[in-house]
C-alpha cells in the first residue's frame, strides 16, 4: 500500500501541527509505503530529508520560480500532477495549515486527483482495500482506495530512533511534472492579497473586579447574550445576484447586497452545475465543517477562488473585497478574486448546548477535578486550551482554538488560559469573555471583557 502525505513547513519552520498528525497517521499503517509530497523554496529540502528519518521510504520537493505565490487552488494543481506521478493508494493530509488557515487543499486536491475524499479525519483503519474512518461528527466512513483524508490533530509524531537514517529526497520542477505554468503560483491564482494589516479587532476592553464579583459578571453576560459577528457594512455601492448557502451567511451578504438567493448545500458536482447555470456573482458559504469541506471543491470544479473565513465584505459595487484573519489570527488580509464567481465562507455564529462555557488551560491543571465541580454548579460545558490537550490532561474533542473547534457560548470563562492568538481565534466569538489569571500582564486580559487577577484556585 502505497500512502502520500502532504507536508508543510511553517513560516517558524516547523512542521504543520496537523500534517505532523498526518505523517505519524501514515506511518502507523501496517504495511505501508509512505512519500513525503511539499512544495517549496529549495531550503526546504534539508527540512524534508530530517523528517524520512522518522520511517517514509522518499521525500518529493516540489521546488520552481513558476510555483511561488499560490493560493491554495493553484497549490493544490501543482500537488496534483505529483499525485498522479506517484500514484498511491492514498493521500494524506492535515486539516489546516495554521499559517493559512483555509482547510482548502486538502479538498481541491481530491478534486483534481479524483480520489474520494473524507474529511476531517479522527480515526483510521485499513482493511485489504478499503479505508475505515471515524470522522469529527462521529459519522464512520467506509470507502475503496483511491482516497483521500484531510486528518484532524489525533496523535502525536514519533520521533526519530538513534539509528534511523535520512532518506531520498527528489525534487521535480514545473517541466518534471509537465505543468502548465498558467495555473502555478501567482500566475494560477484567482485570489490576490491587496494589503494586510495588524488585528486588532478581536481585542476588548477589560473591567477588571474582584473574585466576588464573578456571579456578577456571568449574570450580565448572559443577559446580553451573543456576540454580534457582522459589521456595520462600510459600502454604500451594492452587487447584484449574491447566492448563499444556507441561511446563516445571510446576514453578511445583506452588507454587500439586496438581491440575495438562497440554495441548499449538496453534493460538490450538483453544486457546481447549478452555479453555472444560475451565473451568480457571488457565492457565500457558511463556516461548519461540511460547507468547508464541499466549498473547495466546488471552487476547484468551478476554477474560481475561494477566500476563507471571512470576517467582512466590502464591495465598490462591481468587485467584492473580503477581509480574514491569518498567520494565527495575528494579521488581517484583504483579498480580491480575479474570477468570477466571487467565493468565500464567512464567519457565521455556532451555537452550544450550554450558554456557559468553562476554558482550562494550564495555569488550571492541578485543579481539575475542582474546576469539573465549579463547571457542573454553573450546568457548564468545559473546554480545553492546546497545551492542556498537548500534555494529555484534556482530550482532543475538548480543545479550542485555531487547531480545535470554535465556540459561541454567551459567557466564556477562561481559566489559566495565558491568551495566545490561536486561542482566541476559538472563542472570540463569545458573548461575554471573563478571564482568571494570577499574571497581571497575560494576553487573555487584552480579549476579556472582565478580568480577575488570582489563582484559579480562589474561583474554583
Amino acid at each position: 500500500m502505497k500512502i502520500v502525505v502532504c507536508v508543510r513547513q511553517s513560516a517558524a519552520g516547523e512542521l504543520n501541527p496537523f500534517d505532523a498528525c498526518a505523517y505519524e497517521a501514515a506511518l502507523s499503517v501496517q504495511g505501508a509505503e509512505v512519500t513525503l509530497l511539499s512544495m517549496g523554496p529549495p531550503s526546504v529540502e534539508g527540512f524534508l530529508r530530517s523528517l524520512t528519518r522518522l520511517g517514509a521510504k522518499q521525500a518529493v520537493l516540489l521546488t520552481d520560480r513558476a510555483f511561488a505565490g499560490a493560493d491554495t487552488l493553484a497549490t493544490a494543481y501543482t500537488l496534483s500532477l505529483a499525485v498522479r506521478k506517484l500514484q498511491p493508494d492514498m493521500v494524506f493530509c492535515g486539516r489546516q495549515t495554521v499559517d493559512g488557515d483555509t482547510g482548502q487543499v486538502g479538498p481541491a486536491l481530491s478534486v483534481l486527483t479524483d480520489y474520494t475524499l473524507i474529511p476531517n479525519v479522527m480515526r483510521i483503519q485499513t482493511a485489504g482495500e478499503q479505508v475505515i474512518c471515524t470522522d469529527r461528527n462521529g459519522t464512520v466512513h467506509e470507502q475503496s482506495f483511491p482516497v483521500l483524508l484531510t486528518v484532524e490533530r489525533i496523535n502525536t509524531l514519533r520521533l526519530p530512533s538513534l539509528r534511523s537514517r535520512e532518506a531520498e529526497v527528489q525534487v521535480w520542477s514545473a517541466d518534471d511534472l509537465s505543468a502548465d505554468v498558467s495555473r502555478c503560483g501567482l500566475a494560477g491564482s484567482p485570489t490576490r492579497v491587496i494589503k494586510t494589516f495588524e488585528n486588532d479587532q478581536d481585542r476588548r476592553r477589560c473591567t477588571f473586579i474582584q473574585p466576588s464579583e464573578l456571579k456578577m459578571a456571568i449574570q450580565n453576560g448572559l443577559e446580553k447574550g451573543k456576540q454580534r459577528l457582522v459589521p456595520v457594512s462600510t459600502s454604500s455601492a451594492r452587487l447584484s445576484r449574491v447566492w448563499i448557502v444556507g441561511e446563516a451567511p445571510r446576514e453578511m451578504a445583506s452588507t454587500i447586497s439586496e438581491d440575495i438567493t438562497a440554495i441548499d448545500l449538496d453534493e460538490p458536482e450538483r453544486m457546481a452545475q447549478r452555479i453555472r447555470e444560475g451565473q451568480p456573482e457571488v457565492v457565500l458559504w457558511a463556516s461548519d465543517t461540511r460547507s468547508k469541506a464541499i466549498a473547495p471543491q466546488v471552487a476547484t470544479l468551478l476554477s474560481t477562488g475561494l477566500c476563507a473565513d471571512c470576517t467582512a465584505l466590502e464591495t465598490d459595487g462591481n468587485e467584492l473585497f473580503m477581509y480574514r484573519p491569518a498567520f494565527s489570527g495575528s494579521i488581517i488580509a484583504k483579498i480580491r478574486c480575479t474570477t468570477r464567481p466571487q467565493m468565500a465562507t464567512v464567519r457565521t455564529l455556532q451555537t452550544d448546548v450550554a450558554p456557559i462555557v468553562v476554558g482550562i488551560g494550564m495555569g488550571a491543571k492541578e485543579y481539575l477535578e475542582e474546576v469539573q465541580a465549579f463547571a457542573q454548579s454553573l450546568q457548564a460545558h468545559t473546554a480545553a486550551s492546546r497545551l492542556m490537550v498537548d500534555h494529555d490532561y484534556l482530550p482532543y474533542e475538548q480543545q479550542v482554538g485555531l487547531t480545535g473547534k470554535t465556540i459561541n457560548p454567551d459567557v466564556y470563562i477562561a481559566l489559566g488560559i495565558s491568551g495566545a492568538v490561536h486561542h482566541i481565534a476559538g472563542v472570540r466569538q463569545s458573548g461575554t469573555i471573563i478571564a482568571v489569571n494570577r499574571d497581571p500582564n497575560a494576553p487573555i486580559f487584552k480579549y476579556a471583557d472582565y478580568g480577575i487577577v488570582c489563582d484559579v484556585k480562589e474561583i474554583v
